[in-house]
């Protein structure tokens, strides 16, 4: 599934500059890479339209089913990023138009379509605004997908993944908003420099004894060390299963896969 591009603003160390992106980048590092050669330039990306945003949608992808926000108002997640390129350079996306990985753009599982966002790499001090027009990606554990440009923008290229913070700043629009830079400045990342601590989240409860019942299960499946953390949402208590820490993206996958495997589908990546 993939989605619309229109026009978004760099940021790096502070500085914009315009572009597109949309992506679903749930592909081996390899099928990203390229020797720098420009493909053939897409066509005319068009803009996106708000009246596409599916706010409030569900859909379904992979046989999991995924909700799309009624708003993006307040969104602010830390996850995993990842990008997509030369593959998808001139196809169609999930809205229809045309990607282009010279555009800074970007795709959300989740957030209405054309909104527009802050993403800001935890461990450097780059940022860029992008607008969402996409859907993705729908590999586990990953809450973006950059495109070419935007990945590059923020140092994402050469590894693949980056730790990133997202935060919506604009509602959905089909231009960029005139005071969008200003409006970038409220919303300061917060950065880890290096020092991130990666934890996969199997699962969270609003009762402690429900946390200790998985807690001590998991503990006989001998996947590493296991605790509960708590976290207020909406003014309410729940009670998070985590595993870890972890120090890389690659440690978080293979976690990922082997509870994958004994049936827990579902995981989340916390950093703290």
């Amino acid at each position: 599934m993939r989605l619309a591009l229109p026009q978004a603003l760099l940021l790096t160390a502070g500085i914009c500059c315009l572009g597109n992106l949309a992506g679903c980048s749930s592909f081996p590092k390899s099928a990203n890479s390229f020797d720098g050669s420009e493909p053939a330039m897409a066509p005319p990306m068009g803009k996106c339209h708000p009246s596409s945003s599916q706010a409030g949608d569900s859909y379904v992808v992979f046989g999991r089913r995924y909700h799309v926000l009624d708003s993006a108002i307040g969104y602010d997640e830390r996850g995993i990023a990842s990008w997509y390129g030369p593959n998808f350079h001139g196809k169609l996306t999930s809205s229809g138009m045309t990607y282009n990985m010279y555009a800074m753009t970007a795709a959300s599982k989740v957030l209405p379509l054309c909104t527009w966002v802050k993403v800001s790499n935890l461990e450097s001090d780059r940022s860029a605004i992008v607008q969402i027009t996409d859907r993705g990606p729908f590999v586990r554990n990953r809450i973006i997908d950059l495109s070419y440009s935007a990945a590059k923008a923020l140092g994402v290229v050469h590894n693949g993944t980056a730790l990133v913070e997202v935060q919506a700043i604009a509602k959905p629009s089909a231009t960029v908003p005139g005071d969008i830079r200003q409006v970038s400045k409220t919303y300061p990342a917060k950065h880890l420099h290096h020092r991130a601590r990666l934890y996969v989240q199997v699962a969270a409860f609003t009762q402690h004894a429900n946390a200790e019942k998985m807690r001590a299960h998991l503990i006989l499946r001998q996947l590493g060390h296991i605790h509960i953390s708590t976290k207020e949402v909406h003014h309410k208590t729940f009670y998070r299963v985590l595993v870890g820490p972890y120090k890389t993206v690659n440690q978080v996958d293979a976690l990922t896969a082997k509870l994958e495997r004994i049936g827990y589908q579902d995981t989340d990546v916390v950093i703290e």
